[in-house]
């Protein structure tokens, strides 16, 4: 064999190693999220599903865990001022509560409808609908069998810049009483600036109503025998939505300036939730939504725990967010530290739309046509202050 032949065949080989090899490296590359994803065995439901744990992790070591129950955050970390990572979401400690029912709604996607709608109906396109009654007279998030208690799909997505999650469920037209064929598509992202990105996306296939959050409880203690009263929050809206004895917005749109609901400059929470106040009386506490000012993805709510120094930003894209300082955990479940679950002792900021808004015209709309499709994101974006 000649000497040129024998040196185009050594080229030929190398280009191909080189090349290869390249391929491989970039195929690493872009597949590095997937290694940042764990599947695990979670749990069995009563009716057999079999519950898996999805964990990301992202470069800084902050975890998150969601299983296909409901959709449901079991664990999300975030570092204190020393750099320890600690769990910052309430839970419980077995799955079956979970399964069973979960009367705190701990961790879970919320649908069709978050929060309250009142007499638990409401009218579309001059049809009345009759919804699940879980609340007293009004439907709560959805229902008993709301969106919380479904077998959600889980895909962990390739290709992707950071570890995501990619959630599907389908309801069915008339589920818990609403009109429409409803798909509904969540993504949670956990990003390398310690942030945890919620998008929720959903089609129908007739007139409906919806209105989507997660419903998270936090203490940035780590500790969750403590109250969350030292935590100190500030929400940038100047209105809020008064409530009835069943809480129910009445309609009013009324200031905050100079009442108890003043989060405008950041306050601890306990600072005046026993104040002698007609709606914290009935709340028993902050069960309330805000109307948040501005429009488009925006921060809209900062909370801040002193000696932990833990600091989580909310940004959406929502007109509303529900503060809930916890009034009705009741100590009846063993908290994931020890202890219990006891009053106040997780706070949740559901961005969303208005509670009732199906009834109340004034308030933004919920309904989705087809042919739409529904679009939200939120961020809880976790930080340190030393």
């Amino acid at each position: 064999m000649k000497k040129t032949s024998i040196n185009l065949l050594i080229l030929f080989a190398f280009l191909c190693i080189f090349g290869c090899n390249k391929k491989e490296n970039q195929s690493k590359t872009q597949a590095q999220p997937m290694e940042n994803i764990q599947v695990s065995d979670y749990g069995v439901t009563s009716k057999g599903d079999s519950i898996k744990k999805y964990t990301l992790t992202n470069k800084n070591g902050m975890k998150l865990e969601v299983i296909n129950f409901g959709g449901i955050i079991t664990s999300l970390t975030a570092p204190d001022k020393k750099g320890k990572y600690e769990d910052v979401v309430l839970g419980f400690t077995k799955p079956e509560d979970y399964f069973n029912g979960n009367p705190y709604y701990f961790g879970a996607l919320i649908g069709r409808y978050g929060n309250r709608i009142a007499n638990a109906k409401f009218t579309l396109d001059g049809k009345s609908y009759d919804i699940d009654k879980n609340d007293g007279p009004n439907s709560l998030h959805g229902g008993k069998e709301g969106f919380h208690t479904k077998f959600w799909n889980i895909e962990p997505l390739k290709d992707t810049k950071f570890p995501t999650l990619k959630l599907t469920y389908t309801s069915a037209d008339g589920e818990e009483g609403y009109p429409g064929k409803l798909t509904t598509t969540v993504f949670y992202t956990l990003t390398d600036d310690n942030a945890l990105e919620i998008s929720y996306e959903a089609e129908t296939d007739k007139p409906a109503v919806v209105n989507l959050t997660q419903h998270s409880y936090f203490n940035l203690s780590g500790n969750f025998s403590k109250t969350i009263l030292d935590h100190e929050l500030q929400i940038n809206a100047d209105k809020f939505l008064p409530v009835n004895e069943t809480l129910i917005p009445t309609g009013e749109q009324k200031a905050v300036k100079g009442s108890p609901f003043d989060f405008t400059v950041s306050k601890p929470i306990g600072k005046d939730i026993n104040a002698d106040d007609d709606q914290l009386k009935k709340g028993k506490g902050y069960d309330h939504n805000w109307i948040l000012n501005g429009s488009g993805l925006r921060s809209i709510a900062k909370v801040y725990h002193p000696e932990s120094g833990r600091v989580m930003e909310v940004l959406t894209d929502e007109p509303g967010v529900q503060f809930y300082s916890g009034n009705f955990l009741d100590g009846k479940f063993d908290a994931k530290t020890g202890g219990k679950n006891e009053l106040r002792t997780g706070l949740c900021l559901e961005t969303q739309h208005f509670p009732d808004s199906p009834n109340q015209p004034n308030f933004p709309s919920t309904e989705l046509k087809p042919g739409q499709k529904y679009h939200s994101k939120t961020i809880y974006k976790f930080s340190v202050k030393k």
